[in-house]
């Protein structure tokens, strides 16, 4: 007993040095220089004195780059929403019934997940310009929704692989039908999964650059995609305000894992 504990430990503490080395070295630089260059009086990498003035004109002076911000979160909540109830149901599906091309239908889902971004959006591109559909923020939202799809689907059917199953018998037995098994006994086993999946599905649609860019149409530019490259390449706004933006919502992507992790705990060991 005395060994299996000291090799937890070891292999605890391994991976926590592991992972404190990536952050350090890949995270923690380039967040650094964001969040001390958005304090700086003047614009460029010259640091000259200590200022708020990026914040201020972050808030009063810079409705279009809000404009591209609210789109972006409206895409990501809504693409978000729709991958996690289909992604959930697909699972759910795919576990409980037994059907011709199931194994068929299973491998088609992960393809959005392993096909490089740039063929998925210029899939889209041509399947919009093939049925004629406007490219704006519909487009985006169903290309996002098609993309997160797969991430729902895998972190679901991980889920559904340790359920336990004679709970449904037991739920049959005292007369449950269908619809409050699912509602009653499978979906609150697996809301710990649901739930990752979707805030999976909001990090991967805030961030998401390529297919974006192919699916995107005038008037519909996303923070991250079009906006914040569109404006710091052809210098339509300054980056120190990007980088004040950047420090915010860091802050609040820290506050929301924070309130997440503790809520995703209680209801794991509720469940």
């Amino acid at each position: 007993m005395s060994n299996q504990r000291n090799s937890s430990k070891k292999s605890f503490s391994f991976s926590y040095t592991m992972l404190s080395l990536v952050i350090v070295f890949l995270f923690i630089p380039p967040l650094f220089v964001v969040v001390f260059f958005s304090f700086n009086s003047v614009k460029g990498m010259q640091w000259e004195s200590a200022s708020l003035i990026w914040y201020k004109t972050l808030i009063y002076e810079s409705p279009s780059l809000w404009a591209a911000f609210r789109n972006s979160l409206i895409i990501a909540l809504t693409s978000s929403i729709s991958a996690t109830v289909l992604g959930s149901l697909a699972a759910i599906g795919i576990k409980w019934y037994r059907f011709k091309g199931r194994s068929y239908i299973t491998t088609v889902s992960y393809l959005p997940m392993v096909l490089p971004e740039v063929i998925i959006g210029i899939s889209m591109l041509i399947f919009f310009s093939a049925v004629k559909i406007r490219l704006g923020l519909f487009t985006i939202f169903v290309a996002h929704t098609t993309f997160n799809l797969p991430f729902v689907f895998m972190l679901v059917s991980a889920r559904l692989d340790e359920f336990d199953y004679s709970t449904l018998e037991a739920a049959r037995d005292l007369g449950a039908n269908e619809r409050q098994t699912l509602l009653k006994v499978i979906i609150p086993s697996i809301i710990p999964a649901v739930l990752s999946g979707f805030l999976m599905c909001i990090t991967m649609s805030l961030e998401d650059f390529v297919i974006t860019f192919f699916v995107s149409g005038p008037g519909s530019g996303t923070l991250p995609p079009l906006y914040v490259y569109s404006m710091i390449r052809y210098g339509g706004v300054s980056p120190p305000v990007i980088n004040a933006l950047t420090f915010v919502m860091i802050l609040g992507t820290m506050l929301i894992a924070f309130f997440f992790r503790k809520f995703l705990k209680t209801v794991a060991a509720s469940s």
